[in-house]
């Protein structure tokens, strides 16, 4: 496995869930972080566990919906890390609701988060990748490989999602750039228990995937030697008779 010792990870997200889990698996591999979200505090608390084991963390205070941030995030980037070799992409929101009752405006909100945000961010970043000969990667969802109802906006984003990664790929791959994508299952984060919530279903963590398991796939991924390269990774929680 290659060494991850020393490089920069930017991680969306980064303030719960898969983003934190994935953050501080990074720092434990001596990474140095730049961890975004929208309530610095959170992420400052992320960020004292993190500077136990990486040389270096800095949080940025941003909205990914809102392009001035994402251009005043680069030029921070360009200041405080002199390159860029991993961008995780954890961030997004997620809604419930019948096709026939959603509204316009909440897929446009999950749109602009799901889909235009991560878009704008990775186009920003990715001459910093490029130069680097970095890694992207996407954390999706498992919705799009089993399809049910009341998620079907959710579920259009994911799909896009996943299209903006796949051609990506295509793209970059020539300039030594690896892009994966990442579609876990239910994972005890916060968010799920919003989900368990929505879905008048009791909430037990403990049989569900755990953020951190989802970061060691990560983590593993990204350490491969450079003779290959992990595009889909799918993860569900292994539940024991």
């Amino acid at each position: 496995m290659v060494t991850l010792i020393g490089q920069v990870a930017v991680v969306t997200g980064a303030s719960s869930g898969i983003g934190r889990a994935i953050a501080l698996g990074l720092a434990a591999q001596g990474v140095q972080l730049c961890l975004l979200g929208r309530n610095l505090e959170t992420l400052q608390i992320v960020a004292a566990i993190a500077k136990e084991t990486s040389p270096k963390v800095v949080c940025y205070a941003i909205d990914l919906m809102v392009d001035e941030d994402i251009s005043k995030l680069q030029t921070s980037l360009e200041r405080d890390f002199e390159q860029v070799d991993q961008l995780i992409l954890s961030a997004g929101m997620f809604s419930m609701g019948t096709f026939q009752k959603s509204s316009v405006q909440d897929f446009d909100l999950l749109y602009r988060a799901n889909v235009r945000a991560p878009y704008i961010l990775t186009q920003t970043l990715l001459p910093m990748l490029l130069s680097s000969q970095g890694q992207i990667l996407f954390i999706n969802s498992s919705v799009i490989m089993s399809p049910r109802a009341n998620v079907g906006l959710f579920a259009a984003t994911q799909h896009a999602l996943k299209a903006i990664a796949d051609t990506l790929r295509i793209e970059v791959n020539a300039d030594q750039v690896r892009v994966m994508s990442v579609f876990p299952g239910r994972t005890a984060t916060p968010r799920q228990a919003i989900i368990h919530e929505m879905e008048g279903k009791p909430y037990y963590p403990e049989r569900l995937m755990q953020p951190e398991d989802v970061a060691a796939v990560v983590i593993n991924a990204l350490s491969l030697p450079r003779t290959a390269e992990v595009t889909d990774i799918s993860l569900r929680p292994f539940v024991k008779p």
